[in-house]
């Protein structure tokens, strides 16, 4: 069996579309189609069903798919293996929430990519939840403790939200000096089909005083809405702290949270991998004091 063809077809059913696959592989679509028509021939099954709005596993396909990642994880172990052991080469990917990937981990993680020349980090900070097994990155780091599946985990750290305003909102629409003082407010918080946790369920507190909302798709672009005067916000402490004309209001309404540390067996034990998880968790564990406030 063709192992390049069988890894274009485990691309293809992860991305559940072949115009997807080629993009990730760096292939055209005719090259995609015609190497999964060629792998469905030598072995006389049909794997996958093609359609207008994607690709659907057959039963062959699902059998396929298991074997070809229990393959793949041996390659992956024998790859962290072999080679200079003592040199950190190679690409991890870190995905993130969109908070503590803007607001810490850019930053701190830029010192670790300039350390080691051979290191290539990804860090894709989305507000979404990242898969592991489907290689969606190396490292994930999430909301919610996982529950399923082989992980490696690791709590992270606490970290606190509060409600903020700007000082120029404050000096234009007067002072918040109760939950009282909300009512008639505009509320800047997420919108609600994005939400992907159930750590995010904060917002319907304040929901019920402000009935006015600005809804923004990211953290960064609430934040930044805060910050520009236009309204009021559950903000993430560690990230308002960056900005002296956020005032934090309210001190008796604050929101606790957990980030955790996850990453596969099949990829922790490669150098580069453990050396960006190992990183994570000591700069996480030096800042801790900035994840919570009282």
């Amino acid at each position: 069996m063709d192992w390049e063809r069988v890894r274009i077809f485990l691309e293809v059913a992860r991305a559940g579309q072949i115009s997807k696959a080629s993009k990730r592989l760096r292939l055209n679509h005719t090259t995609v189609a015609r190497q999964l028509t060629s792998l469905e021939n030598s072995l006389n099954a049909k794997l996958l069903e093609r359609g207008v709005s994607g690709c659907t596993l057959t039963a062959a396909g699902e059998v396929l798919l298991a074997a070809a990642e229990r393959a793949e994880s041996e390659f992956l172990k024998v790859g962290s293996n072999i080679g200079d052991v003592e040199a950190i080469t190679g690409t991890v990917r870190v995905g993130a929430p969109d908070g503590l990937g803007n607001y810490f981990l850019a930053d701190r993680l830029g010192v670790l990519a300039s350390r080691y020349p051979g290191l290539i980090i990804q860090l894709v900070p989305l507000p979404r939840t990242f898969s592991l097994p489907r290689r969606e990155a190396d490292i994930a780091i999430t909301l919610d403790r996982p529950k399923q599946g082989r992980l490696i985990m690791s709590k992270l750290t606490n970290y606190t939200l509060s409600v903020y305003a700007a000082d120029s909102y404050l000096a234009r629409e007067g002072p918040i000096g109760s939950s009282a003082d909300l009512a008639g407010r505009l509320f800047v918080t997420h919108v609600e089909d994005f939400v992907y946790s159930q750590a995010l369920d904060y917002a319907s507190a304040l929901g019920r005083l402000m009935s006015r909302r600005y809804e923004c798709g990211s953290v960064v672009a609430q934040i930044e809405a805060v910050r520009s005067g236009h309204g009021i916000g559950i903000l993430h402490d560690y990230a308002a702290q960056r900005y002296p004309q956020l005032k934090r209001l309210l001190p008796d309404v604050r929101f606790i949270r957990s980030y955790w540390l996850t990453s596969h067996p099949d990829t922790h034990e490669a150098r580069r991998v453990q050396e960006v998880y190992r990183f994570i968790a000591a700069s996480a564990k030096a800042a801790r004091l900035s994840f919570e406030l009282n």
